[in-house]
């Protein structure tokens, strides 16, 4: 199988976005070295991708756009291939949790059939190949606190942010409100 990869600076880091032809394969973002990066998923999970740039230019269109408070989802092929079980069960559940949203792990582990399983939740997130896409940021402790996101708990910190800011806003636009008037 053919693994290509793509690198793309976002505001919480470098977004590199390995492809293999069934999607997105993984997409890790990182503030440290990109090749480090490409060196743990080839360690963790056995990929070993070709540099090609403009391989992603759709995800990190997508990805400008989220950044920028226009895109609540991102429409890409994901391909699970990196994912298996419950971990991949949870990651799944993770996708409903509504933009400017949260939930807590135990929550996302009932959504993901199994309510006892919230450490598991927090496993599969931890261990996610879908940074930002797959959004894991939405997923909190059960006392509310934040928690982490990998070694930035301050990227977790901007995400959930922006989408609080951006919900809020979109919320009160003019449009919106017209369409309450009537």
């Amino acid at each position: 199988m053919t693994l290509r990869y793509d690198l793309a600076p976002t505001p919480v880091g470098t977004a590199i976005a390995v492809l293999s032809p069934l999607g997105l394969l993984a997409l890790r973002v990182t503030a440290d070295d990109d090749r480090w990066v490409l060196e743990m998923l080839a360690r963790e999970h056995g990929v070993v991708p070709d540099h090609a740039p403009g391989a992603g230019s759709d995800l990190f269109a997508q990805l400008d756009e989220y950044f920028g408070g226009a895109r609540r989802s991102f429409d890409i092929e994901l391909d699970w291939g990196l994912t298996r079980g419950f971990a991949a069960q949870a990651l799944r559940a993770v996708c409903d949790i509504p933009y400017g949203e949260t939930a807590s792990y135990g929550e996302v582990a009932a959504m993901a059939g199994r309510p006892g399983a919230a450490r598991a939740v927090g496993s599969a997130c931890r261990a996610t190949p879908f940074s930002l896409v797959v959004p894991v940021h939405r997923v909190i402790r059960s006392d509310g606190s934040l928690g982490e996101y990998g070694s930035a708990p301050e990227a977790k910190r901007f995400l959930v942010d922006l989408e609080r800011r951006s919900s809020r806003s979109a919320a009160s636009s003019p449009a919106r409100e017209r369409s309450r008037r009537t």
